[in-house]
């Protein structure tokens, strides 16, 4: 399937009321055409892996396209190179986390991705670094607790930064590792309270609602049952 044939598919699932509403929860690419998510995972899977395609893709900068992009790119044979151009081009919360719950996070880079881009001063970069660690945390079933508890200083120092999409970001890492197991979920509300001595509003939120959550009794119930 050649790139034009997938914009006229795309084109004919196109729902224009549906971009007003995306704009109210911060989905705000320049340029859409209303296509679902669940519609857009259908294509992918109809396209398969396709490097070449992906890579032609991402470049028509228009949000379907950059979202089939990391639906069917292969993580295999991508380069650091490529990835840190596509991060630097995030502006917005939903083609960030697309990328790395589709992509990024099944690449061999990125544990050491979630060190490097959560020093990022650009929003949706740092974003990055802590959305592949939320999802590392529940895609990587075989790792060692060690590979997470690696990230709760990480986490601890950049809880400070007011800007939601990174607050946001970071709270779901602390909380994806907190319920990973019992182990992990001790040692997250131990790191959520001395976060929550952080003379700073965002720590403190995000203390207060990762505490909430891991010591919930939906939470522990699942991990006793583990």
């Amino acid at each position: 399937m050649e790139s034009s044939d997938i914009i006229k598919r795309l084109k004919a699932l196109s729902n224009f009321k549906s971009i007003a509403g995306m704009a109210k929860f911060g989905i705000t690419p320049q340029k859409t055409y209303g296509v679902s998510i669940p519609n857009l995972r259908k294509l992918s899977r109809e396209i398969g892996v396709n490097h070449q395609l992906a890579k032609k893709l991402w470049s028509l900068n228009i949000r379907e396209p950059r979202i089939l992009a990391s639906m069917i790119d292969d993580p295999q044979i991508v380069t650091e190179t490529q990835i840190e151009k596509w991060v630097k081009e995030f502006d917005y919360w939903e083609i960030c986390d697309q990328c790395c719950m589709n992509f990024f996070e099944k690449t061999g880079f990125a544990y050491k991705k979630c060190f490097r881009w959560s020093l990022s001063k650009k929003e949706f970069v740092k974003r990055a670094g802590f959305v592949l660690m939320a999802r590392l945390a529940v895609s990587d079933k075989q790792a060692e607790d060690k590979k997470f508890e690696q990230f709760f200083s990480i986490i601890k120092r950049e809880s400070t930064d007011e800007r939601n999409m990174v607050k946001k970001a970071v709270n779901w890492a602390l909380r994806q590792i907190g319920k990973r197991n019992c182990i992990l979920n001790k040692k997250a509300i131990i790191v959520a309270e001395e976060i929550k001595k952080i003379n700073s509003k965002s720590s403190r939120w995000i203390a207060a609602d990762a505490i909430r959550e891991l010591t919930g009794k939906a939470v522990q119930l699942r991990l006793r049952k583990k």
